[in-house]
């Protein structure tokens, strides 16, 4: 009985004392291993094997986590193969981040354990080590085509330039607002509309079904909406989805894409407007440009080669202005012929937007003061004659053309209510009125 007790009593105080913990491997990103400068033990990395050789004496891996596009290499005894381990499966590897002997990269990692976490049977996988498969080819397999070079990079690149976006107009002191993604407005025509039903909505003849009580689509912009509150914090801007439904297979028609979209009170010049575009643009490039080196790298390689150079001439020189009367003049005295002959009244189409910038030596070209029949409601009237043109502006950029677009808006209650008449719009946007009477 006593020696029950001296033992219960022993195993209480075990368990206040704290006991010896067993130090855990520091868990490391590929970039971050990538880019130590110093030796480090006992380390853990995960990620997929991009490539397997095995020697008499030593074992090698590449593995890739989606944080870079280079892979880690990995040295280890040829006792830690497993037939599971093979290109696309999924392992977890403990060891040491040593110097590397190789010339190219900086450390590798000497395994001293490989875990497969999930293996990978090549001969059903679409892709295979060390072949560069076409983007058509990749397309079929939506779920996988994220682990090619080309698609990673493409969405390392997408997310610095929104965190590069998003912290442009925090620092510049703007205010981030969610518009709505399903809305009853379609900004004046922006767009063909998805219409949003519930499933079991049936439309009868003459009989209000609709869920909100009136038409409701997913939205083409949310300008209108940030207009608004432009009226209580000055400065907003929005970045989120919108929805076109053109039916179109073309690079520039997509159902489905992200806008960033942004309004400033009390600005009454243009010009304020094409700075803003232009630090943004010049920003974000930037940005990207030193946060993705390697990824940019690719798409000058393999995607773009011709845009290496125009990047650097696009950030190192000043924007160029030209009106859109001027614009029309330069594309009637062009010496080539277009599909769309260049004519005051009407819109610049893809190859006038790509000649313009061309001719003024490959760099974005602001295109200002438009006709005043072709732009939406909401764009301010110059007053001018006897080419009457109201003041926007479209920023094109080297071998796209059009880039984003924007405008001063039409603050004069006037103006703004005898146009909406005359379009027949006057009652679908009298909030629009009203917030300007307000």
């Amino acid at each position: 009985m006593f020696g029950v007790r001296c033992l219960l009593l022993a195993l209480r105080r075990c368990s206040s004392a704290p006991c010896p913990k067993h130090k855990q491997a520091a868990r490391l990103r590929v970039c971050e291993a990538l880019e130590a400068q110093e030796v480090a033990g006992d380390i853990k990395v995960q990620g997929w094997v991009r490539s397997v050789r095995s020697q008499k004496q030593v074992l090698f891996l590449h593995i890739n986590d989606g944080s870079s596009l280079e892979s880690l290499q990995v040295v280890a005894d040829p006792s830690l193969e497993h037939r599971d381990l093979t290109f696309g499966s999924a392992v977890e590897v403990q060891g040491k981040l040593v110097k590397s002997l190789h010339r190219m990269q900086n450390v590798e990692l000497k395994a001293e354990n490989i875990r497969v976490v999930g293996p990978c049977d090549t001969l059903t996988f679409p892709f295979k080590p060390r072949e560069r498969q076409p983007l058509e080819y990749s397309r079929q397999f939506p779920h996988l085509r994220c682990r090619t070079n080309t698609l990673s990079s493409l969405l390392r690149v997408r997310s610095e330039a929104t965190a590069a976006i998003h912290s442009f107009f925090k620092d510049n002191g703007y205010v981030h607002v969610h518009t709505p993604i399903i809305t009853s407005n379609d900004c004046e025509g922006a767009g063909e509309l998805f219409h949003v039903r519930t499933s079991n909505e049936v439309q009868e003849a003459g009989e209000n079904s609709h869920f909100f009580n009136v038409p409701a689509f997913l939205t083409v912009s949310g300008q209108l909406h940030l207009e608004v509150m432009a009226g209580a914090f000055t400065q907003v801007f929005t970045f989120g989805p919108t929805f076109r439904a053109e039916n179109s297979q073309s690079r520039r028609h997509l159902a489905e894409f992200y806008m960033v979209e942004a309004e400033m009170s009390f600005t009454e010049s243009l010009q304020d407007i094409l700075q803003v575009m232009e630090d943004l643009f010049k920003t974000v490039t930037s940005i990207v440009l030193s946060k993705c080196p390697q990824d940019v790298e690719l798409f000058h390689k393999y995607i773009s080669p011709a845009q290496k150079g125009r990047l650097e001439q696009m950030l190192k020189n000043k924007f160029i202005t030209i009106p859109y009367t001027e614009a029309v003049e330069i594309l009637k005295r062009a010496p080539q012929a277009f599909t769309f002959q260049p004519k005051w009244g009407n819109d610049l189409q893809t190859e006038h937007e790509k000649y313009l910038v061309k001719h003024c030596g490959e760099v974005p070209v602001f295109v200002v003061n438009y006709p005043y029949d072709l732009k939406p409601f909401y764009m301010r009237d110059n007053e001018d004659g006897p080419q009457h043109t109201v003041a926007a502006v479209d920023l094109l950029v080297p071998g796209i053309g059009e880039l984003c677009g924007g405008s001063l808006r039409e603050e004069r209650l006037h103006f703004l209510q005898s146009r909406l008449e005359r379009l027949g719009l006057a009652d679908a946007y009298q909030w629009v009125l009203n917030s300007i009477g307000d």
